[in-house]
């Protein structure tokens, strides 16, 4: 790796003085010392920030660069649509592709951690729809000005949170939460994409519906095929690594021009990106909203929807964060938690005032970034058997190497969607149908449910008895305590869902982030530490990271830290390397 040589320049003896004085357990979250944790953050992450310019000079940033730009972009033009529908023609391409282009820039340069992807989640797209349907009931013309205000109130909350180092209650995240999280998010995006082919039905009729179900679903497992062949042993490395990192643009390529074949194919009349006049607002308005205009009880009324927004992103960006930083990547470069957080609340400030979606981490995207900037080897594990002398079974391992951390890849991708903004390329996009936008809703979310350790533990459970490696740690752990412990996980995940199928749905920020003290306090009554040991772990147990956080943590009952736990061990039998997050892909 070019200019790696930099990345171990630095003695690591010299981030333990940036540490939180030694302090282990609750003591280190000092909400009083404020500003500490922002302090530590950049003054441990500068001395790295040559590196993550020089390092970034290998073809795996190429590779990153094309496949997150269609990773990130397609997502976020998809529920822009959907938020274009449900917000009176609000949010249209424009804001969306501002907002994404304005997170990535602002990240790549100035946050701790530029390997978290930034941009419009769909758990954004409904917190703003249903202060619509809420903000309409009674005067709908002060929407803009609410959302505004909403966005400030949302940010003052974001930049107490950082200062008061209130992120140290990340660092108890595990997999009990962040899997029924991913879970949750996953069942989001597969809910969406029904809505969307829904829509083309509705708008445009029987023909064009099915038509869109086509095209949609041949999308998906276009995509699904190609990055399954990247994990694979078919053909050599470099053509498999290959289809996996162009899987998007094939993909996307192939079925938009699909649509357009001659015939009964193009004259179906399908619904297809609306985009309007470059570098503009959708509606007739400046890319400044008029906040002072607003009535002071609606800015009172702001407060609390800015309060929820800010519990959204608390936990939302942290876990995408931490997911880009999971245990299964060798990452060596520290982590930046408080600043990085304090820098979302600037980009939700200048959201708000702009009229844009506020942009917060991608839980799908942000390990795929991590994942494509991953080195990764493959080689046999030989384990011998006992049916006769030298009778062996041969298994591919991949196991990964290195991790490129740099920061020229996400902010290439931030220009590159600037560029999306320019009158040529929105005419490109108006030739996608946005049936393929229903497609990248599946394949995402889909991918966020595939990988999930939830479905992972309920499969171990349905296996034949006799299919089941006698050295799966989870043979220690009783059937029902496993039961047990994935219908927590799904009860918060049900909860989450029914919710925000509701009106109610700006609530399910606290059914989120209940789920950590659930997790911290309630689990341990119902578990020994020895299965806890096996059924959960540390989303992200790397020193560099959780020295951000204040250090590892020591759970209620428990003797050492949590991330000598056996989890890690189940991870490695399973997969042969470490648990891939939602989405990622071996090569």
């Amino acid at each position: 790796m070019s200019g790696s040589s930099s990345t171990h320049s630095i003695p690591l003896e010299r981030e333990k003085t940036y540490t939180y004085d030694g302090l282990q357990g609750w003591k280190s979250v000092r909400i009083l010392r404020l500003g500490r944790g922002m302090y530590h953050d950049v003054r441990r992450r500068l001395p790295y920030y040559r590196s993550d310019i020089t390092d970034a000079f290998t073809y795996r940033t190429v590779a990153s660069i094309v496949r997150m730009y269609f990773v990130n972009i397609l997502p976020a033009i998809a529920y822009t649509l959907d938020m274009d529908r449900r917000t009176g023609n609000f949010y249209g391409i424009n804001e969306g592709l501002f907002s994404s282009a304005l997170a990535a820039i602002i990240f790549s340069v100035f946050a701790a951690q530029p390997l978290t992807i930034v941009g419009i989640t769909g758990l954004i797209s409904l917190f703003n729809y249903t202060i619509y349907d809420i903000v309409t009931q009674y005067e709908p013309s002060i929407y803009p000005n609410f959302m505004c205000w909403t966005a400030i109130w949302a940010a003052i909350f974001h930049w107490t949170v950082a200062v008061c180092n209130v992120c140290d209650y990340m660092r108890y995240v595990t997999d009990f939460s962040s899997e029924s999280f991913g879970m949750y998010v996953g069942i989001i995006y597969c809910i969406k994409g029904v809505e969307e082919l829904v829509n083309e039905f509705d708008t445009h009729g029987h023909s064009a519906g099915y038509l869109g179900c086509v095209i949609a679903m041949l999308y998906f497992l276009t995509i699904y095929a190609l990055e399954k062949l990247g994990s694979s042993t078919v053909w050599r490395p470099g053509v498999r690594g290959f289809l996996a990192d162009y899987a998007y643009v094939i993909g996307t390529l192939f079925w938009v021009g699909f649509a357009h074949f001659p015939g009964n194919l193009k004259s179906t009349d399908i619904s297809f990106v609306p985009v309007t006049r470059a570098f503009y607002p959708t509606q007739a308005r400046g890319w400044l909203i008029h906040f002072w205009e607003l009535d002071v009880k609606w800015i009172f009324a702001a407060l609390p929807f800015g309060f929820l927004t800010m519990l959204l992103f608390y936990y939302d960006h942290n876990v995408s964060s931490l997911g880009a930083q999971a245990r299964q990547f060798p990452l060596k470069k520290p982590a930046g938690f408080h600043w990085d957080f304090f820098l979302l609340g600037c980009t939700t400030f200048i959201a708000g005032i702009t009229g844009v979606p506020m942009p917060n981490g991608l839980v799908p995207q942000a390990p795929v970034h991590t994942d494509s900037l991953t080195v990764y080897e493959t080689d046999l594990h030989i384990i011998p058997t006992t049916e006769g002398e030298g009778t062996e079974i041969r298994r591919p391992v991949t196991a990964a190497t290195r991790v490129v951390e740099q920061r020229v890849s996400h902010f290439v991708m931030g220009l590159a969607i600037i560029g999306t903004m320019t009158g040529p390329l929105l005419i490109v996009l108006h030739t996608m149908p946005t049936a393929v936008f229903a497609g990248v809703f599946f394949i995402v979310g889909w991918g966020s449910i595939e990988s999930n350790g939830i479905l992972q533990k309920a499969v171990f459970l349905m296996l034949e008895d006799r299919f089941v490696q006698r050295d799966n740690p989870l043979l220690t752990v009783r059937r029902r305590k496993i039961a047990l412990f994935i219908a927590c996980q799904l009860l918060g995940v049900a909860a989450c869902v029914a919710i925000s199928q509701t009106i109610a749905a700006i609530g399910f920020p606290v059914l989120i982030i209940a789920l950590i003290p659930l997790r911290v306090w309630a689990l341990p009554k119902w578990f020994s530490q020895r299965e806890l040991d096996v059924l959960d772990d540390l989303t992200a147990n790397n020193s560099a990271v959780l020295g951000s956080l204040g250090g590892p943590p020591v759970f209620p009952g428990q003797t050492e830290p949590a991330q000598e736990g056996l989890a890690r061990r189940y991870s490695e039998h399973i997969h042969g390397v470490p648990r891939q997050r939602a989405g990622s892909i071996s090569r």
